[in-house]
């Protein structure tokens, strides 16, 4: 390809059928990176989980040409990087998991140079070594993925709403995209990205990064992301999709199947996007769409930037479950605009994005509501304590991690634990101060990283005089284990309605439906927890007939009865409990019920269901499900 010619335009005139061939020939790619060359953005934070060595080398600017193969379940890659030789080295390193590295080059135009993939780690794959010279600026990289990569989900027809093609999604977070991509694998390392990708003409392509809105005729789709992400927010998507706008700023894209009922589901979406900048300021992403992904998808959502990946299971028809949504729209400011340097410092993504979601949730649904989830965040802290140990170092906000996959801190510590912290500080100082404090940090650090002990000292310098920051016990909170005795009391009144109900039930066995007419889902949760846990099968199947639990639509609801039906044996659910794990891929629900089988007895079932179930399953659910099951 001439060096004046654009990649662009060079996938044009190769075609789908040449594109593998292409890709090994020599080429040149004009960067459109938004970044200074000089200026990378790289915390200083030392990161267990990456072979890279920013202070070294590092990129800044990534160029991503793909072709999709679904029949072989594989990707065809060239990643082209803008890096920094910050110290002048002979080598820059990369993350790799699963992948095949063909051929790599330095310089524009290019030439070949030596590497090598050093021997594989279980939990961080293999470093990807290139020798470079102390001015190079360019690293070309040509690369397959496995059928197995982590990162990928491949579906079948059979597994999407539309059951007549295949789907492909990615799922980075927190240590996978090296999986599908050779990159510097760590959320403190931020750099832009173009992409190109080549997918079959019946379907579409999205990213995290600017979208298109209507399936291209060729297969091909061109993608931008100005804005510096940690490799980990890089995702991509592709199946038969369409896209529904909400207002100018929002939309949603789902299967045809299911793009009406997503619509319907996320109508004030524009509503919570105005409420959380009227919070914290302003949205530096210009557009927050949504993705609803199959059932597979293992978490509730994912916080990609621009496009927010979503689980089905949030589709209830009432729009109860959109404190979800809420959550990963605050990501936009915690997380992806200011993100943790590294993942033992996880609590400061997903504390403040708790606390973000909740201060959406009640602009928009007033403090009872928002009190409710409160109130079942502080049930999902104790019991994630008590499961852990009160004496665990794993309930320490500011976790130690290395030589472990970081996916052990992903739980309700970082969560609520993170999130009751910031209540206290709020009680303490006021809400007006406190929101006036966190919009000034958001502001300070956006498109930046944070560690535990950057945000100590911003938090004394800006917000907490020495004194308070001793008498709160701050440093109690984030290094001490369990949950302090100052965790602010909570008093969700709606919730005494609910025990009030269950009181007069237990004692009397009177089931007054018109006292329940008007409970949310959150009321029904909390109704299902408090059960308590001698409660007859005769008692389970009188509250089923009357308010039919076991075929309930909204997952959260199901997923919390079907746990107790299977401590109880209430064995009328066990079909709908096997068709649910059997459609479900979200990791919170499977786990809890997987277990509860195992803890009574019932582990053969619980391998039965999990052999046919399996493959439809993300990696991120297996992996944490074979090691439940194996024994």
């Amino acid at each position: 390809m001439p060096p004046h010619v654009s990649i662009h335009a060079w996938l044009r005139s190769v075609g789908f059928a040449g594109i593998a061939g292409a890709f090994l020939s020599s080429c040149s790619v004009t960067s459109t990176s938004t970044t200074s060359m000089s200026t990378p953005v790289v915390s200083p934070s030392p990161d267990s989980h990456t072979f890279a060595r920013p202070t070294e080398a590092v990129v800044r600017h990534l160029d991503l040409t793909l072709s999709v193969r679904f029949e072989e379940k594989k990707l065809i890659g060239k990643a082209v990087y803008d890096i920094v030789n910050q110290t002048g080295t002979d080598a820059i390193f990369f993350d790799t998991q699963q992948l095949n590295v063909e051929h790599v080059t330095i310089g524009a135009p290019e030439v070949a140079t030596e590497f090598s993939l050093e021997p594989e780690d279980a939990t961080l794959g293999r470093a990807l070594k290139v020798k470079i010279l102390p001015d190079t600026r360019r690293v070309t990289l040509y690369y397959q993925t496995t059928p197995d990569a982590a990162a990928l989900q491949w579906l079948s027809p059979a597994q999407t709403a539309g059951k007549e093609h295949p789907f492909l999604f990615t799922q980075g977070q927190a240590i996978l995209t090296r999986s599908w991509i050779p990159v510097q694998d760590s959320p403190g390392i931020r750099f832009t990205y173009n992409a190109h990708l080549k997918v079959p003409e019946a379907l579409m392509a999205v990213m995290s990064a600017v979208n298109p809105t209507e399936r291209s005729s060729t297969g091909e789709y061109h993608f931008h992301m100005p804005q510096p992400v940690p490799a980990y927010l890089i995702a991509l998507a592709v199946g038969n999709l369409v896209f529904e706008p909400i207002s100018e700023r929002t939309g949603v894209y789902a299967e045809p199947e299911t793009i009406e009922k997503a619509a319907y589901e996320f109508a004030e979406l524009p509503h919570m996007l105005e409420a959380a900048e009227t919070l914290y300021g302003p949205y530096e992403w210009e557009r927050y769409d949504l993705l609803v992904l199959p059932p597979s998808f293992p978490f509730g959502g994912m916080e990609n930037p621009r496009l927010t990946f979503a689980t089905p299971t949030i589709l209830a028809g009432d729009r109860s479950l959109t404190s979800l949504v809420a959550h990963e729209l605050a990501h936009s400011w915690s997380g992806n605009l200011v993100t943790n340097a590294t993942w033992n410092d996880f609590w400061l993504n997903e504390g403040f994005t708790v606390y973000f979601e909740r201060r959406i949730i009640e602009a928009l649904y007033g403090s009872d509501y928002a009190a409710m989830l409160e109130a079942l965040g502080w049930q999902d802290l104790q019991h994630t304590v008590a499961e852990l140990g009160t004496e665990s170092a794993d309930t320490q906000l500011k976790l130690a991690l290395e030589g472990r996959n970081p996916d052990d801190g992903m739980n309700d510590i970082a969560y609520e634990k993170g999130y009751f912290l910031l209540r206290l500080l709020e009680e303490h100082v006021g809400r007006d101060r406190f929101d006036a404090f966190l919009r000034q940090y958001f502001a300070d650090h956006k498109f930046q990283t944070m560690d535990t002990e950057r945000f100590i000292t911003y938090l004394q310098e800006h917000f907490l005089e020495a004194g308070a920051f001793d008498s709160l016990q701050v440093n109690q909170w984030i290094y001490g284990v369990g949950i302090p005795k100052n965790a602010t009391k909570i008093d969700a009144a709606k919730f005494a309605e609910v025990d009030n109900f269950l009181h007069l039930w237990i004692s009397g066995g009177v089931i007054n439906k018109n006292a329940t007419k008007d409970w949310s889902s959150h009321e029904w949760l909390h109704f299902i927890r408090q059960l308590p846990r001698e409660v007859t099968s005769e008692q389970m199947a009188a509250l089923d007939n009357a308010f039919h639990f076991t075929q309930s639509g909204n997952a959260e609801i199901q997923a919390a009865w079907y746990e107790l039906a299977i401590r109880h044996q209430y064995t009328p659910a066990y079909n709908a409990v096997e068709a649910f794990l059997t459609e479900v891929g979200r990791r919170k629900f499977l786990v809890p019920l997987y277990k509860a089988f195992k803890e009574t007895g019932q582990l053969s079932r619980a391998r039965a269901i999990y052999q046919q179930a399996r493959p439809g399953y993300h990696y991120v659910s297996q992996a944490t499900l074979d090691q439940l099951l194996k024994s």
